[in-house]
């Protein structure tokens, strides 16, 4: 396999950045990078991580880094998860308020004191550290759940002060959205397998509308919401297909579609396959809306979606 870090690959261009993965070869991974300057989203190194735990240490190259912000990547942990030694010095300073460094999660108990332990650093507000929070713990608790993976989750976040952005990515090399859909879903291809894992209700633990009162089918439904309201980008990786939510326009009033179709939005597929699922989001600390109110308000669409789509089972014919 091959990843070529480029100079930028944020969530509103980081489709070239996939279409330029080298899935080819997963006995061993060959890492290359821009020779000025490296600047990418969180999803960038969670994912080139998570490859990095699937291949024998011996079998990982990298060429010999010459951006200058190269440091970036070691302070984010990245060579340490790739067993790659470097010469590049840096100086530690205290990461609270500022990043998460690359973690891997691979049970609840790891889960719980990443947010213990981690999630406050950011000196977020009440409304902004739950929403945080919350986003984390359900991209990582479907991994733990769904993925079916000995290496868990990776994960990690950075803030950006001039647009006041904390930005999210997460990886995994588990069994991907389309396995796990199937399971109770017609799910022919991994984009539909992805527009229904998106879909409020809708989980691979029950073909039954609204979940199990374990699995509501709401994680991936509420943080795609918890963006739109917020007007941020969504992305999520998975086999062969991308969907990204886009940003939203400036309205008054913003509505939620339980569709992700209807939504403004990108996709696409013919993708190198991704053996997992890599999700990244961006939340915006300038968001005017209240945590609770957009709580209300994504539970209000999910509540509607159930009982509209229960309705329309009961109205199908039925042959004795």
């Amino acid at each position: 396999m091959r990843v070529y870090i480029p100079n930028s690959a944020f969530l509103g261009n980081i489709d070239t950045f996939l279409r330029a993965f080298d899935s080819s070869e997963p006995d061993k991974l060959e890492i290359t990078a821009n020779k000025k300057w490296i600047s990418v989203h969180p999803a960038v190194l969670a994912m080139t991580a998570a490859l990095g735990l699937t291949i024998a240490k011996k079998n990982i190259t990298c060429e010999k880094l010459e951006a200058v912000s190269k440091h970036y990547l070691a302070r984010m942990g990245l060579f340490n998860f790739l067993g790659i030694e470097t010469d590049i010095v840096i100086t530690e300073h205290e990461p609270a308020g500022r990043f998460i460094p690359l973690t891997q999660i691979t049970n609840s108990d790891g889960l719980t004191r990443f947010l213990t332990d981690m999630v406050p650093l950011l000196h977020l507000s009440s409304e902004h550290a739950a929403s945080i929070r919350y986003i984390i713990s359900e991209l990582a608790r479907n991994v733990l759940e769904h993925a079916k993976t000995k290496h868990g989750a990776i994960l990690c976040a950075q803030y950006y002060q001039k647009s006041n952005t904390i930005r999210i990515g997460i990886a995994d090399t588990g069994v991907g959205i389309k396995e796990t859909i199937s399971r109770a879903h017609y799910a022919p291809t991994h984009m539909e397998a992805i527009r229904l894992a998106l879909m409020p209700g809708i989980t691979g633990a029950t073909s039954r509308e609204g979940g199990t009162e374990f699995n509501a089918g709401a994680g991936l439904f509420f943080i795609r919401s918890i963006a739109k309201v917020n007007r941020d980008f969504f992305m999520i990786y998975s086999g062969n297909a991308m969907y990204k939510l886009l940003k939203s326009r400036s309205i008054k009033r913003i509505g939620l579609h339980a569709d992700p179709f209807k939504e403004r939005h990108a996709v696409g597929s013919g993708f190198p396959v991704w053996q997992g699922v890599i999700v990244g989001i961006d939340i915006s600390l300038d968001a005017k809306e209240e945590f609770s109110a957009l709580l209300d308000l994504i539970r209000k669409t999910y509540i509607k979606t159930i009982q509209e789509r229960k309705k329309e089972r009961y109205r199908k014919a039925r042959f004795i």
